[in-house]
């Protein structure tokens, strides 16, 4: 991943590299969910799997998550309760599936772009990195943002920490490339990682303005740059 793009890469670039798609985040989920499964790996488990999720996103943004019900996630999903049991015990579980694969992807970005020798390029690929990667699974990351707050106390616990340890490794980029006030680093990264939310929360909002994800996400990284103590240049050539 760090070999194949270069700082100033766009959406379309990041997703021929990126290792996690739309459609192989199924694969994730049944690698790293498999101890909650009681069927076996076959043909059906990640077709399942995608009717079970894209059910809870469609329940999710129809009525919120919290409103569904397995019996209404087995209509919308074409499953019976006995297949449901087989991928999910509970709700909760379904929550925790879908938490997962936003953690994991998250807290792995930071490492695609460790070898980049400039620490403002890094810093910057960072949350580019983020940006697109949220467009790649935006139901996934906008269900984990909008519905993580009903979820029990201890997944909710687990959901902010996997956010607070984004932002930490963006602060830490940002101090590493001695562009930024060391006291103000953290308040950086929070506003921009709060500027990168904005594109999966709000995408309507852009879409109504005409603003693709490129033009999003240089915007975001200007913005950024506006608190560095590095000469303002337009994003896109850095």
């Amino acid at each position: 991943m760090r070999s194949e793009l270069s700082p100033d890469f766009s959406f379309a670039d990041f997703r021929r590299a990126s290792p996690i798609d739309a459609d192989n985040v199924y694969e994730l989920v049944l690698q790293r969910q498999s101890h909650r499964m009681t069927v076996r790996r076959s043909g059906t488990v990640i077709e399942n799997l995608k009717r079970v999720v894209g059910a809870t996103f469609r329940i999710a943004n129809r009525s919120g998550f919290a409103a569904m019900s397995l019996r209404d996630l087995c209509k919308e999903s074409g499953l019976s309760m006995g297949g449901l049991y087989g991928y999910i015990s509970t709700k909760d579980d379904l929550a925790a599936m879908i938490e997962d694969v936003v953690r994991h992807a998250s807290e792995a970005i930071p490492a695609w772009f460790e070898g980049l020798e400039d620490g403002q390029a890094s810093l910057e690929a960072t949350l580019r990195g983020h940006i697109y990667l949220s467009e790649i699974l935006h139901p996934w990351f906008y269900f984990v943002f909008m519905d993580s707050r009903v979820l029990p106390a201890r997944q909710k616990s687990v959901a902010k920490s996997a956010e607070l340890h984004f932002q930490n490794r963006l602060a830490e980029r940002a101090l590493a490339s001695g562009n930024y006030d060391a006291e103000t680093t953290t308040l950086y990264a929070s506003h921009a990682l709060a500027l990168a939310q904005d594109w999966y929360v709000k995408r309507w909002k852009y879409a109504k303005l005409g603003i693709g994800i490129d033009e999003f996400a240089d915007s975001v990284i200007q913005i950024l740059r506006a608190q560095s103590s590095r000469p303002l240049a337009p994003a896109s050539d850095f």
